[in-house]
């Protein structure tokens, strides 16, 4: 098997070299969707979007461009009273569900995308939490980003893949630094066949912790050229044990998410990657030639 590889960013509202003069906020989606075949949307993570919304960017778009859509954060239990998560109420759920319905009619709907906060960590109660989700959307793939990392313990590793592939739930790899226990190691796996992912979140162990501002601050990194191509290795890896491997370039500042994303692409050969392009936005300003920090 070798899959198809669909690289775009976490968002297309950031990376502002990335949009020529005049280009609007409103028309930002199509231009993005002329360069990149995917995207991930994170802005559902913090508001549901309007099912109207959702339309309008599914006929913003091309016919076979692919949006994976981030879960409200009230779903991935970061809302907590007393130390607690708190769940999901029906009526979250339900405007959630209606958000989605344009983009699976679509036939743009990638995949629904549960991030899970670093105090979900991988307790009994944790493991019956990501069993429910598959009765939660029976006809969707959903993948899971673990962010504490007793997931990748190796006594426990093993029964993570294993209740992830019986759930029909994809594993989401990520790349991120390895310092702490809010950070995952960058574990492989492949757990459905239909679907593997992979998020990038740079290495800026600096900033990992650091409350900010703006998520710029924070996934601050250029990835170099060695470290891309190791990342294409483990793409390439994906793609031989899935259909379709959607990686996510999560690096926000300026035009780091598409330059990363056009880099990796053009090292894995991709039909999208464009190399003028590519050039013209690391000579943009704002760029920083250094790479990452």
């Amino acid at each position: 098997m070798s899959g198809r590889i669909l690289v775009g960013t976490a968002s297309w509202t950031d990376h502002d070299p990335f949009y020529p003069r005049g280009v609007t906020g409103t028309q930002r989606l199509a231009w993005y969707a002329r360069h990149l075949p995917y995207v991930e949307i994170d802005s559902s993570f913090y508001r549901i979007p309007s099912p109207r919304i959702t339309q309008t960017w599914a006929d913003r778009t091309p016919p076979d461009f692919i949006m994976d859509i981030k879960a409200f954060r009230t779903m991935t239990l970061h809302e907590r009273q007393a130390g607690r998560p708190v769940p999901p109420s029906p009526e979250d759920i339900g405007a959630f569900e209606a958000a989605v319905l344009p983009l699976r009619e679509s036939g743009k709907l990638g995949a629904i995308l549960y991030q899970f906060p670093p105090w979900f960590t991988a307790a009994p109660q944790s493991f019956d939490e990501l069993a429910r989700l598959r009765d939660r959307h029976p006809e969707d793939r959903v993948a899971v980003e673990f962010r504490h990392r007793s997931w990748g313990a190796p006594e426990v590793w093993e029964r993570v893949t294993d209740l992830l592939a019986e759930a029909r739930l994809t594993y989401c790899c990520v790349d991120e630094p390895q310092i702490g226990s809010g950070t995952m190691p960058p574990l492989l796996a492949t757990t459905t066949s239909e679907l593997a992912m992979i998020r990038l979140h740079g290495r800026n162990a600096q900033t990992w912790y650091r409350r900010v501002e703006r998520t710029g601050q924070r996934f601050d990194y250029f990835y170099p050229p060695a470290e891309l191509e190791d990342i294409g290795r483990r793409v390439e890896r994906l793609a031989a044990s899935a259909r379709e491997v959607h990686v996510s370039v999560n690096t926000n500042r300026v035009n780091q998410g598409p330059v990363n994303a056009l880099a990796l692409a053009s090292i894995l050969r991709l039909p999208f990657a464009d190399p003028a392009l590519l050039a013209e936005l690391r000579a943009a300003p704002g760029d920083a030639a250094g790479g990452g920090a």
